[in-house]
């Protein structure tokens, strides 16, 4: 029979929305109170938060530049609570909020002021799903979307955006939330940056296939000349009749691609180039330290 758990500590679903100002640490003193306060006011008239506080059925948890609304009803309430605060921010529009929602585990515990305060899963994750998003957007957690997606009627709202990377390296799988009202349809700039980084990579990965490609035709080339059938000698055509090309020079290869970091790589080929002419004994190589004043 199982023991029973030492912590104590008992846990429920929430469904949490959790808001913040984008960049309210820029702002000044006097700023960040009036914001905070605005947003204080949009938040509380919403229709969502009063009835969930009449039932007695919200948890509110302040962080400095927002807080987050826990719902214990059902995971429509912090959508509909965003919507809400959503529509109302557009008479705001110097006031730059985002939003993220999550259902998952929480708790209320007492801090070290001994005042009450909200922990787990359903916090933190919330949380960084809104760290995903831009000023306007309402990012929905997998899990949320998921339970929102069999009515009809939310489907429109709901648009894929793949899997995001937040803290310690853990991805997390998003939907972005809105209509023509409401939201921000735009792509989240941490999506774009790290689609931008896959293209680069990929584009780094073709002109490295490319260049290998190119070396190992070019070293076949010559040792098929002078290797293969060292009686045929690499020629070169001039008016006065063709001679036997006796030493070559490997120019410093130049990194075209958009990665600084492949430079090493280049610098590699340039060498395995050089070493590999350098094993054909009728021919001489110049050396690479001769050839890099040529660099560029």
């Amino acid at each position: 029979m199982p023991s029973e758990p030492s912590s104590g500590v008992k846990f429920e679903i929430g469904h949490v929305l959790f808001i913040d100002i984008v960049g309210y640490s820029k702002l000044n003193i006097h700023e960040q109170s009036e914001q905070l306060e605005v947003l204080k006011q949009v938040v509380r008239g919403t229709e969502q938060c009063k009835k969930a506080q009449a039932e007695s059925k919200l948890l509110r948890l302040p962080t400095g530049d927002g807080g987050a609304l826990v719902f214990r009803t059902t995971p429509e309430a912090p959508v509909l609570c965003a919507m809400e605060i959503s529509r109302e921010l557009k008479k705001h529009p110097a006031l730059p909020v985002r939003m993220g929602i999550h259902s998952g585990p929480v708790n209320e515990i007492s801090d070290l002021n001994e005042q009450a305060n909200i922990a787990g899963a359903g916090i933190n994750i919330a949380q960084r799903v809104m760290d995903c998003g831009d000023a306007g957007h309402i990012l929905l957690s997998r899990h949320v979307a998921e339970d929102l997606e069999h009515y009809r009627h939310w489907k429109p709202y709901l648009h894929e955006l793949g899997e995001c990377e937040v803290k310690h390296g853990h991805k997390i799988s998003l939907v972005n939330f809105y209509d023509d009202e409401i939201g921000n349809r735009e792509l989240p700039h941490k999506f774009k940056a790290g689609r931008e980084k896959k293209a680069s990579k990929t584009r780094t990965y073709g002109i490295t296939l490319a260049s290998v490609v190119a070396l190992g035709l070019l070293l076949g080339w010559v040792f098929y000349r002078l290797g293969q059938r060292p009686s045929v000698p690499l020629t070169s055509g001039t008016e006065a009749g063709p001679h036997v090309i006796q030493s070559i020079a490997v120019l410093p290869l130049d990194n075209y691609s958009a990665d600084p970091q492949q430079e090493y790589f280049v610098e590699g080929m340039t060498d395995e180039l050089t070493t590999d002419l350098a094993t054909i004994s009728h021919l001489r190589v110049i050396s690479r330290s001769s050839t890099t004043q040529f660099k560029g």
